[in-house]
């Protein structure tokens, strides 16, 4: 039998707050005492409550609940697993925090943490880039079009023209077209799969992920049931009666994922629609998590999970495994224990988690963007200075486009919207062609929740070049080659990025620099750049068999350019030379150097190359030098202590070298003598 999964999620669902991104507001005590709490528990590996039993899943996380029950003196009832370890438990009377307190007590609970929903990172109401009120049967642009795939260039304001903050997919499609070996999973709101551009055959099944809000209640999935394998999106609209219920505002339905999705893995250059980051050559996987007034905590973990390809108990198992793993959603506070082992995982398996910063108007970066091992990726303007809504901070990676209007007046097109792929049913969605749409510049998609997807299918890009990448070395590589922020281009007066302020309207990013903090990331997303980086590896060779003190040591670069690509530069240098005094001969700046040392010891050495396009990888090599000779005790003259010379043997010496010979050989012989001896008493006794 497996060992349980036991980490168990629960929120309230009433502990929602009533904006994307916004805290969620406290709970009356009346409505905490009808209110179901959810708390994901994680059990420790020695927990006598995870003891083998000839059981379903299902019948021992139900027996763990009661077990807790009894523990806490609060009724408990058994949720889904997230692992073997951990599952979701349903408590009433309390807000799901104060449950996962009393929890978190128990000696044998890992942690204990409120399952809490997260929201779609949408377009905030800020007045300098809301489109307004709406504006009836108008609809059309933007003019601009795809904008932010384009190489970039000074911004003239005229139509048509590229941006600063454009990502240079163009340059990053000359390299590659996508490899369908790898798959990036969109964690969202679901998939309309029948949208015309999605017909490349390279969209996934993927997987439904969503469990009920509580026992039996399936009112934040809108399907009618829990987990399953219809990923498909029956829209997340929410109406008066969920909004009560839910604790949200009313909304229509989002098309979020389909919208999310379309921007990294659509069809191109098929003379339908819109191209896409990947140019539609990648495997892209929606996993539903989001339904109406956002998604719970332990879905979004479990999804993480199953993504990468780890199981999750009741499940399938995901034989797709994700290389990337996009998450345009967040909600406020830390990053918690929960999403730090979800995300701590997926790494390990290989997956690269990008997540959306959040749209709470420049404040600090939302979970789970700020977790560990997650790339957080902050919103831009079409100039490159730091969009308004966009969250910011020290947790961010990098930086990419997230949409804005420039004009403020109301019912006007907006300027530089992100199009992408959408549905037009404003509840549930019109199937096939006849519902196929495009947001627009009157249905403008707005939010670091399109950043987020521009950053994942660049890193989709990075892996079909060089699908060996640790998710550290595809984070380095985005940080090494992305661009630097403009200090100029933006509204007139505005200032730059700070910590001092805890909400920051447009500002201008600091670029990272001794001393400063750079709150949104190393730079501006260069998809160009960062798949030419990616393709870049930086080897060195040691051709000399045995380096020896005072002799030349030779070392020769094995590096690889990235397709299409050449290597320009060699830079060699000694980073410590350590007891060998190693120097290099000139010259430094070849494809093979000659490093002399004058002693034994150690040295490390360092090669920089950089192709013709401009990015750069380094390595480094250690190399272990031994003495040129072997020189004895020297003589010593009758009569003397110290001094002499030569290197020959003397008589001293002689008599000296002979007596250690006699003692081994003395030795040697007595151990021999035992065992014979030994053997004599065994025969008599025989």
């Amino acid at each position: 039998m497996r060992k349980l999964l036991i980490c168990v999620a629960a929120a309230a669902a009433t502990t929602a707050g009533p904006l994307p991104l916004a805290t969620p507001s406290a709970q009356t005590v009346a409505a905490a005492a009808t209110s179901t709490a959810r708390v994901i528990v994680k059990f420790r590996a020695d927990s006598t409550l995870l003891r083998k039993q000839a059981l379903s899943a299902a019948s021992q996380r139900t027996l763990q609940a009661s077990a807790l029950s009894g523990r806490i003196g609060i009724a408990l009832e058994a949720g889904r697993s997230i692992s073997d370890r951990s599952h979701v438990v349903f408590g009433h009377g309390m807000t799901s925090r104060q449950l996962a307190a009393r929890i978190a007590a128990e000696s044998d609970i890992e942690y204990a943490v409120a399952d809490e929903r997260k929201r779609i990172v949408g377009a905030p109401n800020d007045p300098l880039y809301a489109t307004g009120p709406a504006v009836g049967a108008t609809s059309g642009g933007p003019v601009v079009g795809q904008w932010y795939l384009r190489p970039p260039a000074a911004a003239t304001g005229t139509a048509g023209s590229t941006a600063p903050a454009a990502i240079n997919a163009e340059q990053a499609w000359d390299l590659t077209t996508g490899d369908p070996s790898i798959v990036v999973a969109v964690l969202d709101t679901g998939l309309r799969f029948d949208h015309p551009d999605l017909q490349g055959g390279n969209v996934l099944p993927g997987y439904d992920m969503i469990s009920p809000d509580s026992p039996g209640d399936f009112e934040s999935a809108n399907d009618g049931n829990g987990r399953d394998a219809d990923a498909s999106d029956p829209g997340d609209f929410v109406n008066a009666a969920d909004a009560t219920a839910l604790g949200c505002p009313t909304s229509p339905s989002s098309w979020h994922g389909t919208q999310t999705l379309g921007l990294i893995g659509a069809a191109t250059n098929n003379g339908v629609g819109m191209a896409s980051v990947s140019h539609g050559g990648v495997k892209v996987m929606p996993v539903r998590v989001l339904g109406k007034c956002g998604g719970f905590d332990s879905d979004i973990q479990a999804a993480i999970l199953w993504a990468a390809g780890i199981d999750v108990p009741g499940v399938p198992h995901n034989a797709n495994a994700a290389r990337v793993i996009n998450m345009s959603l967040g909600g406020s506070g830390a990053c918690s224990q929960g999403y730090i082992d979800a995300i701590g995982q997926a790494n390990t398996a290989g997956a690269v988690v990008v997540v959306s910063a959040g749209n709470s108007g420049g404040n600090g970066v939302s979970n789970p963007a700020n977790c560990p091992g997650a790339i957080g990726v902050t919103g831009l303007r079409h100039v490159g200075d730091k969009v308004g809504y966009s969250d910011l901070g020290p947790e961010i990676t990098i930086s990419a486009p997230g949409g804005n209007c420039v004009n403020t007046a109301a019912g006007a097109a907006c300027l530089y919207p992100i199009l992408t792929l959408s549905n037009k049913g404003t509840t549930t969605p019109i199937a096939g062609p006849p519902g196929a749409a495009y947001t627009d510049s009157f249905d403008a998609s707005l939010g670091t929740s399109f950043s987020a997807p521009l950053v994942s299918g660049t890193v989709a890009l990075m892996l079909s070049v060089q699908p060996s990448l640790t998710p550290a070395q595809v984070k380095a590589r985005l940080q090494s080659s992305a661009r630097p922020f403009p200090a100029t281009g933006g509204t007139a007066g505005i200032p730059v990025c700070t910590t001092s302020s805890t909400s920051q309207d447009e500002c201008y990013c600091p670029n990272p620099a001794p001393g400063v903090t750079a709150l949104c990331g190393a730079g501006m997303l260069d998809a160009g750049a960062a798949v030419a980086a990616a393709g870049l590896q930086a080897n060195i060779s040691l051709t000399t068999t045995t380096p020896t003190a005072n002799q030349a040591v030779n070392l020769t670069s094995t590096s690889v350019a990235g397709p299409g690509r050449t290597i320009a530069t060699y830079q060699w240098s000694i980073l410590n030379a350590g007891t060998t005094g190693a120097t290099i001969s000139p010259p430094n700046g070849g494809a093979s150097v000659v490093v002399t040392p004058t002693a034994a010891g150690a040295f490390l050495i360092q090669l920089t190359v950089t192709d013709d396009l401009g990015a750069a990888s380094t390595t480094t090599l250690s190399v272990t030098v031994i003495s040129d000779m072997v020189t004895p005790p020297a003589s010593t003259p009758a009569g003397s202590t110290s001094g002499g010379g030569g290197g020959a043997i003397d008589a001293g010496w002689l008599v000296l070298l002979l007596g250690a010979v006699a003692a081994l050989a003395a030795t040697r012989c007595q151990g021999a003598r035992r065992a014979v001896l030994s053997a004599a008493r065994s025969s008599r006794r025989g």
